[in-house]
């Protein structure tokens, strides 16, 4: 496993993309929702650092079953609170191919926000299938698998300070040991 962003360099890049986010948004009441389970340590570093009024919801958003193979996008949105007439932000943890983040936007949609911005802590290049805007975006990577600070492979490394590059044995290895 090597390390492609440092806990330093992730401490600098999501100050930056709050600040811009604060500078943007201003002191608009904003709701943030934390797309589970890989947002979630972004999300509560995110939120120190902005300076509106805010409140806090979440949904779960699965879209791989144990590998590193997308399949079927599955939406628990019970956590979220109503957010008709809200600004919302939507946080997720990475911009990948754009379906997971897309599915979701267009769910918030239906619930008539004001309006509806996205934050992604990871944009990888060259993989985006569906093509989205993102609001703020804390790093760009290149198109390698990656765990830590909220990202997994079957749900190991989230709790790694940094982001790092799963290398291919290492997949295997936590692939056999699961089987």
């Amino acid at each position: 496993m090597k390390t492609l962003i440092s806990q330093a360099e992730l401490e600098t890049g999501i100050t930056s993309m709050s600040a811009d986010i604060n500078k943007q948004l201003g002191s608009t009441p904003l709701t943030v929702i934390c797309v589970l389970t890989g947002s979630i340590i972004l999300v509560a570093d995110l939120i120190r650092h902005l300076e509106m009024p805010l409140r806090l919801g979440a949904l779960s958003a699965s879209s791989y079953k144990g590998n590193t193979d997308r399949s079927e996008l599955t939406l628990d949105t019970h956590l979220l609170p109503k957010l008709k007439g809200q600004h919302v932000l939507i946080v997720d943890d990475i911009f990948d191919t754009g379906h997971t983040l897309n599915e979701v936007i267009k769910h918030i949609q239906t619930l008539q926000p004001a309006a509806v911005y996205t934050a992604v802590l990871l944009q990888k290049n060259g993989r985006q299938e569906i093509e989205l805007d993102i609001d703020f975006v804390a790093f760009e990577i290149p198109d390698e698998f990656v765990v830590g600070y909220g990202l997994d492979y079957q749900d190991l490394y989230r709790n790694l300070p940094y982001v790092a590059v799963l290398e291919e044995h290492e997949i295997r290895q936590a692939t056999d040991a699961s089987a």
